[in-house]
């Protein structure tokens, strides 16, 4: 799918700030930023990647802060087909 045609099936961008231990030093925080088009309220791709995370990356998480902005609603999207211009 495209962006536009994942947009218009509710699809929103989802950004993620991951904090996470580093593993040689675990007293120290570092952050991971994360972007993709998701579906709220559900966040399946966000949660996807967390397990990834979880599983594949030796640095454990500390927390994560995420925002969702739906980019188009379908009361602001409609189909054009002219355009009329006035001087």
């Amino acid at each position: 799918m495209t962006e536009t045609e994942m947009m218009l099936k509710g699809y929103g961008l989802t950004t993620a700030e991951m904090f996470y231990r580093m593993p040689d030093h675990p007293h120290v925080l570092n952050t991971f930023i994360w972007q993709d088009y998701d579906q709220a309220p559900d966040h399946e791709r966000l949660l996807k990647f967390i397990d990834f995370w979880r599983a594949e990356i030796e640095g454990p998480l500390h927390s994560v802060r995420f925002v969702h902005r739906k980019m188009i609603s379908p009361g602001e999207w409609r189909h054009v087909t002219g355009e009329f211009t006035l001087h």
